[in-house]
C-alpha cells in the first residue's frame, strides 16, 4: 500500500506551482501537528522545496529543481499507469464482446 504522504507531497508541489507562494500561506495550508502526515517536513527533507527571501514579497517557498524533476517523473508514471489501465479495460471489454 502506498504511503499517503507521497501523494500529499505531489499535491503540495502542484499547489505551490512555478511562481512560489508566501511562506505564511504555505504554513497555514500545509503545516500539521499530525505525526503520520508530515508533508511539509518530508518535502523539505527530500529537497523538493526552496525558501527565498525577497524584500517585496518576504519569504517565499518554491519548488526546487529536484522537486520539479520528481513532479515530472510522477506525472509521467501516473499517465503511463492510466494508459495501461485503460488498455486493460478495453481488452477485457473486447474479449467479453466476442
Amino acid at each position: 500500500m502506498p504511503d499517503p504522504v507521497d501523494g500529499l507531497i505531489l499535491d503540495l508541489l502542484e499547489w505551490i506551482g512555478k511562481g512560489g507562494r508566501p511562506y505564511s500561506e504555505v504554513m497555514e495550508a500545509w503545516r500539521t501537528s499530525c505525526p503520520r502526515l508530515p508533508v511539509w517536513e518530508e518535502a523539505n527533507r527530500l529537497g523538493f522545496l526552496d525558501q527565498r527571501h525577497d524584500t517585496l514579497r518576504g519569504t517565499t517557498i518554491h519548488v526546487s529543481v529536484l522537486g520539479l524533476e520528481h513532479l515530472h517523473c510522477m506525472r509521467t508514471r501516473i499517465a503511463v499507469a492510466g494508459q495501461t489501465a485503460t488498455a486493460a479495460v478495453q481488452t477485457a471489454e473486447n474479449t467479453h464482446l466476442t
